[in-house]
């Protein structure tokens, strides 16, 4: 069973608007119904389930009604952090024996059918699988208590995350017990936890795509309208 968890919880404070912006309207859907639909629609995925703050209960259950999900499974109650989130729904489906959860940002409405395709494909031979581009610029590794330049790596080897990122729930399962009992690392995505509470585990990398991206600012709502003009 693959089950798609869509992380919605965020508030998007960098985008000045009345809702977060998984909410905002993009060619007369909203962020987070584009992210829901590329799931929903995918036929390796079984199950979705939405993790999101429970103030806005009331506008996913219009979107749900609306849309008439099919694979909608749970709505599950997210965290201040974005590991509480996803540590909420790795617990909801701890009861399953053998299942994929596969991480999705909501405020990543392009992702393709491509992407999903090859990351469900990939977690048969790989307990863990993250989406990434190379970086197409140089990066600076900046000492920032000085705000001083301490090293400029090797662009070749160096790729941006994306989502989804997947895993078999044993193996992030163990990742988030050890990471919690951790009191010295600040994560920032579920692969990361899994590289560094257990780094005897591969993780496949799936190539991403430069559609594929994150909604931060006011800009990227724009860039998103004219992609999926594009589409």
């Amino acid at each position: 069973m693959n089950i798609a968890i869509i992380l919605a919880g965020g508030t998007g404070s960098r985008i000045s608007n009345e809702l977060p912006k998984q909410f905002i309207t993009i060619s007369d859907r909203s962020i987070l119904e584009h992210s829901i639909d590329a799931f929903e629609k995918n036929n390796h995925i079984g199950k979705i389930a939405i993790v999101m703050n429970e103030d806005y209960l009331s506008y996913m259950d219009e979107i749900i009604k609306h849309n008439a999900y099919t694979k909608i499974d749970k709505i599950i109650k997210g965290g201040k952090e974005r590991y509480e989130s996803s540590w909420n729904a790795i617990k909801e489906y701890a009861g399953e024996s053998d299942c994929n959860l596969i991480f999705h940002d909501a405020a990543r409405p392009m992702v393709s059918q491509r992407i999903i395709n090859e990351t469900v494909a990939a977690l048969g031979n790989y307990n863990a699988v993250a989406v990434a581009i190379p970086s197409t610029d140089t990066i600076y590794n900046i000492d920032t208590k000085n705000n001083v330049l301490k090293s400029v790596p090797e662009r070749n080897g160096l790729y941006c995350a994306q989502t989804p990122q997947a895993f078999n729930i044993s193996t992030i399962r163990k990742a988030y017990e050890l990471f919690l009992k951790s009191t010295d690392f600040v994560a920032t995505d579920d692969t990361g936890i899994v590289s560094k509470f257990i780094p005897e585990e591969k993780i496949y990398i799936v190539n991403g795509d430069k559609s594929n991206i994150k909604i931060t600012y006011a800009e990227d709502v724009e860039f998103a309208k004219h992609l999926l003009e594009l589409v």
